[in-house]
């Protein structure tokens, strides 16, 4: 993923807020503040996505609520028509195939990591530190990005080492060094990042956290006789530098020629939230009249809301506090179909998946980007017409562990 500063990109990104602002009274100043923090080095090369467009078909005289999802019909437009012709029929959801952005860098986790990777470079760290689950797409995404730049990635992984080495798990190995993590001491994280840092920096090396790195005018200061540089990413990248990648995205999408400033209802799956966070800030800091759905996996509605704050009084404070208000109005926090323990798998939802893929060509998973799937197919019912679009987060290589801890349900596949 080659970094790249594009001119032609930051005039246009320029001339579309001003053309976005014009109505909603925001100053010049303001603008070319928006303007100023997308006029910055990247991580890939471009922020388009492919776009497809997935018809859906219930069985005559029902609606796609009343069959559900399992007894619907799928079929995948490649090239649909956008711009003046986006569809606002309630037959059909736009998806966003950022599981096709890089072969093993994809989906939620490469916008993540959009604006942090350039400046892994400029401030030439030489050694990465983070953490997630076993199976975490997350740190597989961050050992492929810094072997790419010849940074070492240390990844502290939660619970125990698996007989076999299988999807991410295995990415994470063959990558970056894994160091399998005790789920008593995984439990404070921040304080095992930070030991852990400061022993692969050792006496002479210096530290510093992701969410420090944007304001650090000479990053490191370690001496020469010792230039270890070692950077802390969260969690799942869960700080205000990753709100960036959204935001250009959004900004992407925003134009006439794609979404324009029409309604929009995004639908994305929420691990940690930020990514819905993201989506949420650059919407409203756009000027963009879009909802964004954000299916909630992993935790309860209160510590989304927590999350989002933090992510909000961060964000503002370090880049765009002229624009953005105190509060998300734009994000719906919503329950997925069938509510269940995180990393649980339910019957049928597998097969769901294959039919899905098999009538699609589009893969998704059980754990994450079903859920999300799942309330696209709902949103398309609505009695007032809209646009909808779901964007798949990745993480399609995470069915591999599941196989190994579901083996029931994938062996089933085959009567």
């Amino acid at each position: 993923m080659k970094v790249q500063r594009s001119t032609f990109f930051a005039v246009n990104v320029k001339s579309n807020l001003h053309h976005f602002h014009s109505s909603q009274g925001i100053a010049t100043s303001e603008l070319d503040s928006v303007s100023k923090l997308l006029d910055r080095k990247w991580g890939l090369q471009s922020p388009a996505t492919p776009i497809h467009q997935i018809s859906v078909s219930p069985t005559k005289g029902t609606t796609c609520k009343e069959q559900g999802i399992g007894k619907l019909s799928f079929l995948n437009n490649t090239r649909p028509r956008l711009g003046d012709e986006v569809s606002t029929k309630g037959s059909s959801f736009y998806i966003l195939r950022d599981d096709l952005l890089h072969p093993l860098v994809n989906g939620n986790k490469a916008r993540k990591l959009d604006a942090l990777l350039p400046l892994l470079t400029h401030h030439k760290v030489t050694d990465l530190v983070t953490c997630g689950g076993c199976q975490s797409a997350h740190t597989a995404a961050v050992a492929v990005s810094c072997a790419e730049r010849g940074v070492r990635s240390h990844l502290l992984l939660r619970g125990e080492q698996p007989e076999v080495l299988t999807g991410y798990n295995l990415v994470s190995t063959m990558y970056g060094n894994v160091e399998y993590v005790p789920r008593s001491k995984y439990a404070n994280r921040e304080e095992m990042l930070r030991t852990h840092a400061d022993l692969v920096a050792g006496e002479d090396g210096s530290v510093l956290c992701a969410e420090d790195l944007e304001e650090a005018m000479d990053g490191f200061s370690s001496s020469e006789a010792s230039p270890r540089k070692v950077l802390i990413v969260n969690e799942g990248a869960g700080d205000a530098l990753a709100l960036l990648g959204m935001f250009r995205l959004v900004q992407y999408l925003s134009q006439d020629c794609l979404l324009g400033k029409n309604r929009v209802k995004f639908v994305v799956d929420a691990g940690t939230g930020t990514t819905a966070v993201g989506l949420g800030v650059a919407a409203m800091s756009l000027g963009l009249p879009w909802e964004i759905n954000a299916v909630m996996l992993a935790d309860t509605l209160d510590n989304y809301k927590r999350h989002q704050d933090r992510l909000l009084d961060e964000f503002t404070s370090q880049f765009l506090p002229s624009i953005v208000c105190s509060s998300l109005d734009t994000i719906k926090w919503v329950e997925r179909q069938r509510p269940r323990k995180f990393g649980k798998v339910l019957e049928g939802e597998v097969e769901m998946c294959r039919k899905i893929a098999q009538e699609t060509g589009v893969l998704v998973d059980p754990m994450y980007t079903l859920a999300a799937w799942e309330t696209a197919t709902e949103l398309v019912e609505d009695e007032r017409p809209s646009i909808v679009v779901m964007l798949h987060t990745g993480g399609t290589l995470g069915m591999f562990g599941l196989a190994q801890r579901y083996k029931s349900f994938f062996a089933n596949l085959n009567d």
